[in-house]
């Protein structure tokens, strides 16, 4: 276990990722059903889940409090199998997105469920410019610039 309490003289309003850190220390990660992660520009990304044999109606996407889930809960097939190499068994998959990352959509393709996510900073997150004025004793007038 990682001792990250020298962070927390540093930081301020990172409580949640630290102990989102935290959390994931005890966790093993599954590797059912694989997926990609992918960066399509500075601010949109896309998860490809490869989900063959399944339909769309056999997937269930949600967003909770910046986590998305996705997960089936397909019955099991009867069958007779010499071999079963394809997996189509139930799965839970959760993935934490970051504050303001929203889920754009989602789509199924040859076998892949597509999951488009977008990071949307609100004017109130987005850097700013305080000025320095001189003098003591002169109430400034509140002039904060947006930075370009």
């Amino acid at each position: 276990m990682f001792d990250l309490s020298p962070f927390y003289h540093s930081t301020v309003g990172f409580e949640r990722l630290v102990d989102l850190f935290e959390e994931m220390a005890g966790f093993e990660t599954p590797t059912y059903p694989p997926y990609n992660i992918e960066r399509i520009s500075e601010n949109e990304y896309r998860i490809a889940m490869a989900v063959a044999g399944f339909a769309p109606e056999d997937l269930t996407i949600k967003v909770k409090n910046n986590t998305l889930t996705v997960s089936t809960n397909k019955p099991e097939e009867a069958g007779d199998y010499l071999h079963q190499g394809i997996s189509a068994r139930n799965f839970v998959r959760r993935f934490e997105l970051a504050e303001h990352v929203e889920v754009t959509g989602a789509e199924m393709e040859i076998g892949f469920l597509y999951v488009t996510l977008k990071r949307e900073s609100p004017e109130a997150v987005k850097r700013w410019i305080v000025p320095i004025h001189k003098g003591l004793g002169r109430k400034p007038a509140m002039e904060v610039k947006k930075a370009a």
